[in-house]
């Protein structure tokens, strides 16, 4: 069973990597690109996804491989009390999309994450930030889904196993920060 899984994961890793690479490559320059500019780069998704969203965040925000300045990051998934206030007065699928009203500016981007693509209250939020003219990225799996049809950047696992898809999506964050870090 664990030589199944490796040989899982090295398939829809290599795949991933082998036909994003210079999305990735553009993704990392336009983050890069905002930062340098104070813009904030805003992650959100659910379940596993946030959990990422916050990891990804909190590595820009303090390091990751490197000592370096801070850079603004910030996990919409992390304030109960705004994410549960939105979810009791309207309803959750609006629990990203209010919070990148209040929040996101012009320049700013939006990382949505969705192993399905199909996550409405990611999908909304990426409508909203498309609205003001935020830069929209989303890590996705399967064929992409609804979202992959509107993000700026898809950047999609081609792969259903949602174990698999957070496995390369936490890897592409972690590529992401560091081509950041080392072109600071």
């Amino acid at each position: 069973m664990i030589e199944k899984i490796v040989k899982e994961h090295q398939h829809t890793v290599g795949g991933f990597f082998e036909t994003n690479r210079d999305a990735i490559y553009e993704v990392a320059n336009l983050v890069l690109k905002a930062l340098k500019n104070n813009r904030i780069i805003f992650f959100f998704g659910n379940g596993g996804s946030a959990a990422d969203s916050q990891h990804l965040a909190a590595e820009f925000v303090n390091r990751f491989e490197k000592e370096r300045s801070e850079l603004a990051a910030l996990a919409l998934t992390t304030d109960s009390s705004v994410i549960t206030s939105i979810a009791n007065d309207y309803e959750y699928n609006d629990i990203f999309k209010k919070q990148i009203n209040a929040l996101g500016k012009n320049g700013d981007i939006a990382v949505g994450i969705s192993t399905s693509g199909n996550s409405e209250n990611v999908f909304r939020a990426i409508e909203a930030a498309k609205a003001k003219n935020m830069i929209t990225v989303a890590f996705l799996g399967s064929n992409g889904g609804k979202i992959g049809k509107i993000a700026d950047y898809p950047l999609i696992v081609n792969a259903d196993n949602t174990a698999r898809v957070q496995e390369t999506h936490i890897l592409l964050g972690h590529i992401l920060c560091s081509l950041i870090e080392q072109n600071l």
